[in-house]
């Protein structure tokens, strides 16, 4: 039988038991959580979201924003409220490696527009989708704090700053040829604490 989460999405409550951290992402948020206050618990939701979206394939299923809900005793709709709000929390599945390509002024202003419809050309996608494959995923964000290298694009904990063709033709066969996860699943938390 179905569960409703939020209105719109359905899931199977076997599904949802399937969820749960592995022993050492449980170390990391038990370690985030250790940072608060109880009562003010609700804090650790952002870092927990980062280590849920990295163990579970870089994004948050409805049944992983229930699970990390009932690890911090918090309501499920508070979790999507937060997870929908923030651009950097990936609410459907996507590629290894995942573009965020700046969007901001100076970027903007130095050519991050024609980066865009370039790397749209080249991976035969639009902002929002995954590659065929499913190596790539292209996104656009709002700044990343990089603007005197504009045009720029982050790739998990990576910066490719000063952007060209030639320089996302190289990245993008780096990438591929290298084939592991380069989303928010390659960053290491534990060092972040």
């Amino acid at each position: 039988m179905g569960a409703q989460l939020h209105g719109t999405q359905t899931f199977d409550n076997a599904k949802r038991a399937e969820i749960k951290f592995s022993e050492e992402a449980m170390k990391t948020v038990q370690t985030i959580i250790s940072h608060y206050p109880e009562s003010k618990i609700k804090s650790a939701l952002l870092p927990v979201l980062h280590v849920a979206q990295a163990e579970f394939n870089g994004w948050l299923s409805p049944e992983v924003m229930d699970y990390v809900a009932s690890v911090l005793k918090i309501k499920p709709i508070e979790v999507f409220e937060v997870a929908s709000f923030y651009t950097m929390y990936n609410l459907k599945p996507v590629g290894k490696c995942v573009l965020e390509v700046c969007q901001t002024s100076s970027c903007w202003l130095n050519g991050a527009e024609d980066i865009v419809k370039y790397i749209e050309k080249k991976l035969n996608i639009k902002v929002g989708e995954t590659s065929g494959d499913g190596m790539f995923t292209l996104k656009v964000a709002e700044c990343l704090g990089s603007c005197g290298t504009a045009p720029m694009l982050q790739c998990g904990a990576s910066f490719h700053e000063n952007l060209t063709y030639e320089k996302v033709d190289k990245l993008l066969a780096d990438y591929k040829a290298d084939g592991k996860l380069r989303s928010y699943t390659d960053l290491d938390y534990k060092n972040t604490l």
